[in-house]
């Protein structure tokens, strides 16, 4: 249903949105109370709103992370992968990591359910 996908990537669009004007409050409306979301940056998984403000409350004061959406792969009535451009800096500006990474979502009732950090389809022919 395209209808439905659209929904979802501006649902998406809106939450990398909030992430990079550190509005964690807006991006937290955007998911539901049993979200999961993966700690990239330290390992294991953040679970509900509180585990997810403390995560990037922590990751924001140590490093300068910027997501940009750049492609949104519907895959299919519940997730969509999305190819995103990250760029990580140190607190002081230094760049530490800019490449593309797939984040796979799992939308539910209109809200972010869960997040996976994943490989992009053209990761393994891209030599």
């Amino acid at each position: 249903m395209p209808n439905q996908s659209a929904q979802e990537i501006q649902l998406l669009r809106a939450a990398y949105a909030a992430f990079n004007a550190r509005d964690i409050a807006a991006a937290l409306t955007l998911m539901t109370a049993d979200v999961t979301w993966p700690k990239a940056f330290k390992g294991g998984l953040a679970q509900g709103p509180d585990e997810i403000r403390a995560y990037w409350t922590e990751q924001w004061s140590e490093i300068d992370p910027h997501v940009e959406p750049v492609f949104f792969y519907p895959e299919d009535a519940s997730q969509v992968l999305v190819d995103v451009h990250q760029v990580v800096r140190s607190l002081a500006g230094a760049v530490l990591a800019d490449d593309h990474v797939g984040h796979r979502f799992t939308i539910k009732n209109g809200l972010i359910q869960a997040m996976e950090v994943c490989l992009l389809p053209s990761s393994e022919s891209a030599a």
